[in-house]
């Protein structure tokens, strides 16, 4: 039986912890010849009054979905050398993440930052402190500067 490639699963958003997030999951992944899957969540569009705003609000957030991916790409293979798989779905972070995590049994662990400001830790890291447990979590401290990433991971 072939060893298993471990996948570091880091959900994306525009937050600075999700660059902490990026930034681990790349050099543990680097360090442990591991593999790194990047998920986008595409937020469905609410406007219903007019189909053609709709959907041009559903394209739009599709393309901000595939930038966000794309240029998390790009630091992924500049940090480490490898390069990411991309998955965009529609709905809620949260709903996104469990569904791929049931789809996708080569995910190992997920990456999330813990966020840094009063708001708390973020939506990701309280979910899976209050119960959802279906893989190992690494938490990274929305804090941490590159080289303390980097000596982490």
């Amino acid at each position: 039986m072939a060893a298993r490639i471990r996948k570091f699963l880091v959900v994306l958003d525009k937050t600075p912890e999700c660059r902490v997030a990026l930034r681990f999951a790349a050099r543990r992944a680097q360090h442990t010849g591991g593999r790194v899957t990047l998920l986008c969540a595409v937020h469905p569009a609410e406007f219903q009054q007019w189909r053609g705003v709709e959907e041009i609000m559903q394209d739009e957030a599709l393309q901000d979905a595939e930038n966000l991916l794309h240029a998390a790409a790009k630091t992924v293979n500049e940090l480490a050398g490898i390069m990411p798989e991309l998955v965009s779905m529609e709905g809620s972070a949260a709903e996104c993440l469990v569904k791929l995590i049931n789809e996708d049994r080569d995910i190992s662990i997920l990456v999330v930052g813990a966020g840094a400001g009063k708001e708390g830790p973020g939506p990701l890291v309280t979910m899976f402190a209050s119960g959802v447990q279906a893989i190992p979590v690494t938490i990274v401290p929305g804090t941490f500067d590159d080289a303390a990433i980097d000596a982490m991971a």
